[in-house]
């Protein structure tokens, strides 16, 4: 076979880079590829928009405090804790003994998980949150003696925020004197914290009045208790 001329061989290749130049085009007139950089980690956390306090103390009850704490982020909620002072706090377990051998008439207390407080009552504005959680315990039984704490709940009644008590949480409340007129629950024990500060008592699983949500002990975390708090924080939001 005869090797081609210089003609025909220009023509090749004459040919054959406008064929790349048209290829050459077309690809650049293509969308960017997606950078090869890995996408966002889609179990990476978002920042959470809302805040909840959350007030304890020595012998606060875990089951109380810890089943809300984990679930108000899974709503997109950051649950803050906070304590006399800011640091790790012992929480104690209440229950009615199994055993029937020497009945109890009431709770008995043993310890349980510990829980840090990021910080002091004193440091808190409660500007910066969306709503108050109260849980029980033994330790609202001096935590309502804390002048600040005080005027954390008083300022979350006055602006009209959701506010969540649970259990022996009712003694803070009644001690910042924002239930004259209000109707709750609690634990049944406590029903003359309710009564002794103007407040009526109903004994139900869950009391849903105006800006405030409340329920006899965990036992009724199960009702609609956490949704309405929860409701509460969401309509504020996006007021």
């Amino acid at each position: 076979m005869n090797p081609p001329d210089r003609r025909t061989f220009l023509m090749a290749a004459a040919a054959g880079a406008v064929a790349g130049a048209e290829i050459a085009s077309a690809v650049a007139s293509e969308p960017a590829a997606e950078s090869s950089t890995s996408p966002a980690n889609p179990m990476e956390k978002e920042p959470l928009k809302m805040k909840v306090l959350m007030p304890i103390g020595d012998a606060t009850e875990v089951m109380d405090t810890l089943y809300p704490f984990f679930r108000l982020p899974e709503e997109g909620i950051e649950a803050e804790v906070a304590g006399p002072e800011a640091r790790t706090y012992h929480g104690v377990m209440h229950e009615i003994p199994p055993e029937r051998t020497t009945p109890w008439d009431i709770t008995r207390e043993q310890p349980a998980y510990h829980i840090k407080a990021a910080l002091a009552f004193r440091d808190v504005d409660p500007g910066q949150y969306a709503g108050l959680f109260l849980s029980g315990g033994r330790a609202p039984e001096y935590l309502r003696y804390n002048p600040d704490l005080i005027r954390i709940t008083r300022h979350f009644f006055d602006a009209n925020k959701p506010v969540a008590v649970v259990c022996h949480g009712v003694e803070i409340v009644a001690a910042a004197g924002v239930l004259k007129g209000r109707t709750m629950t609690t634990v049944a024990k406590c029903a003359m914290d309710v009564t002794f500060s103007g407040g009526s008592y109903v004994d139900q699983p869950c009391v849903l009045d105006g800006n405030m949500v409340s329920c006899r002990t965990w036992h009724d975390y199960n009702t609609q208790f956490m949704k309405h708090f929860i409701r509460m924080i969401q309509e504020r939001a996006r007021t």
